[in-house]
């Protein structure tokens, strides 16, 4: 048990630093295509070029997870992000970055994510023991959260004093301590769970989803949720433009803070209410949010309103991602994983474009009425796809 929580505690220390360097890293690139054009859609680009690689790799990521060495595969990922990461830091130190460069190398950066994604959840298992794994999952999701309150606001800084150069270069340096850990740990159990081909193990993978009725029911729930709630960190950017980047890490730092309250708060709500009901509650408070952002005008009404969304989020995240980790068997775990990771970012993907399109042609303040409204429509899926 206590190897068990040694190797445990490494791993979450190394993902907290670098959880805060991708942070950083959010809030250079957001601030940074601000100062190259103003235009909502390009600024909501940022976050779909993150995330549009889940449509060509996610799915065989899930499936060489299941397939190959997971470790092996976590160190090509990081060693992949952290060439990016570094390049785009020293390009834009040297005056080489526009818009369209930044995109490309936040692209890359979401291809290295992807590809890291799957295998990273489905480690989880086989680093702590059976009885512990609710609580890892837990542990997990708190060091996210504090790394996004911590992250921007050290990014904001960093961004204001020396420029968003070197928050990507600190983002690079930040995986080292994962690598580290992953170069050193020997997986004590490691075997391949199947030798077939990629695409082979995708479609069995595609085969499970559609008879388990439990898992369809999750990846309806993410997908609206996801695709209507992307609008307020997408286009928080262009909000936040008059209190400079310092001003616009504090904002995404208290979105962060709310998350992490909300994340402590969370078992007292379960003991009141349902997952569904948990789930319901919280769309309901981030859809409020998401109108108010629109509305409010002072910055320390900002802070609060983001704060609260915040909350909301961790909440509606936290259930869905219980319900992922745990609704598939061993062997088709990462496979599985890799369709809600899919589902998710794909839903942020395709909503960043929306509503950046939207704010472009309409105002801002009218995308995220919009958004507000879609988080409300999307509540039909809490009544006919139960998560409990």
């Amino acid at each position: 048990m206590g190897a068990f929580v040694c190797l445990f505690r490494s791993l979450w220390i190394a993902a907290v630093i670098s959880y805060t360097g991708t942070w950083m890293q959010n809030v250079g690139a957001g601030w940074l295509m601000t100062q190259l054009t103003m235009s909502p859609l390009m600024v909501s680009l940022v976050q779909a070029a993150a995330t549009v690689p889940v449509f060509l790799v996610i799915l065989p990521a899930g499936a060489l997870a299941d397939m190959m060495d997971r470790r092996r595969l976590l160190l090509i990922a990081q060693g992949w992000m952290v060439l990016a990461s570094g390049i785009l830091g020293i390009l834009t130190l040297t005056g080489f970055v526009g818009p369209w460069v930044l995109l490309f190398f936040t692209f890359l950066l979401g291809l290295g994510s992807v590809m890291n994604d799957p295998a990273w959840q489905a480690i989880t298992p086989e680093i702590v023991s059976a009885d512990q794994h609710a609580a890892a999952v837990a542990v997990n999701s708190a060091g996210f959260n504090v790394a996004r309150a911590l992250g921007p606001a050290i990014g904001g800084l960093v961004v204001a004093g020396v420029g968003s150069g070197v928050a990507f270069l600190l983002n690079a340096a930040s995986f080292f301590g994962v690598i580290f850990f992953l170069y050193r740990w020997k997986r004590p159990h490691y075997e391949r769970v199947e030798t077939g081909r990629v695409l082979e193990s995708i479609m069995a993978g595609f085969r499970y989803v559609r008879g388990a009725s439990v898992v369809k029911s999750v990846l309806i729930r993410t997908g609206a949720f996801s695709f209507a709630a992307t609008s307020l960190l997408a286009l928080l950017p262009i909000i936040a433009r008059p209190y400079g980047p310092s001003g616009y890490g504090l904002l995404l730092a208290s979105f962060g803070v709310g998350a992490l309250l909300g994340a402590g708060g969370l078992p007292h709500l379960k003991r009141r209410l349902s997952v569904d009901g948990v789930v319901a509650f919280a769309i309901v408070v981030f859809a409020a949010m998401t109108f108010a952002t629109g509305r409010v005008h002072s910055f320390e009404m900002l802070c609060l309103v983001l704060f609260a969304a915040g909350a909301a989020w961790i909440g509606i995240l936290a259930c869905l991602n219980v319900a992922a980790q745990t609704m598939s068997p061993a062997g088709l775990r990462a496979r599985a994983l890799s369709m809600y990771l899919l589902v998710l970012q794909g839903g942020m993907a395709l909503g960043s474009v929306l509503w950046g399109a939207l704010a472009s042609r309409e105002g801002v303040p009218t995308a995220l009425m919009w958004s507000a409204l879609a988080l409300l429509a999307g509540l039909w899926t809490v009544r006919r796809h139960r998560l409990s």
